[in-house]
């Protein structure tokens, strides 16, 4: 099963680095068209997202991450994030893949 990233072009790139593939988007439609082409796709069991362009389709995020099971859709922070309590992206990066960037 393959991971993907849907979100920030920091996010996307970042992951691709250490080979995750990935969709910029910056609009509602965007991370709409992205969720469904990954949704759609037999081999991807984790879709990453951005918290800030979840927050473009916010009800939709939060039923996927409740009712997600295969592939599982998780919300990660944006590079830009501004949660004191979340951590930071490349934390996430490296509990994730086990890779520092």
């Amino acid at each position: 099963m393959k991971m993907l990233v849907i979100g920030h072009p920091e996010a996307v790139l970042g992951f691709s680095l250490v080979g995750v593939h990935g969709q910029v988007a910056a609009t509602a439609r965007e991370v709409n068209q992205a969720l469904d082409k990954a949704l759609s796709t037999s081999d991807v069991g984790i879709i990453l997202v951005t918290e800030d362009v979840a927050e473009l389709v916010e009800v939709r995020m939060d039923e996927l991450k409740r009712r997600s099971t295969v592939p599982l859709v998780v919300e990660i922070p944006g590079p830009e994030s501004t949660h004191a309590d979340r951590p930071s992206l490349s934390n996430v990066i490296r509990r994730a893949i086990g890779v520092k960037i």
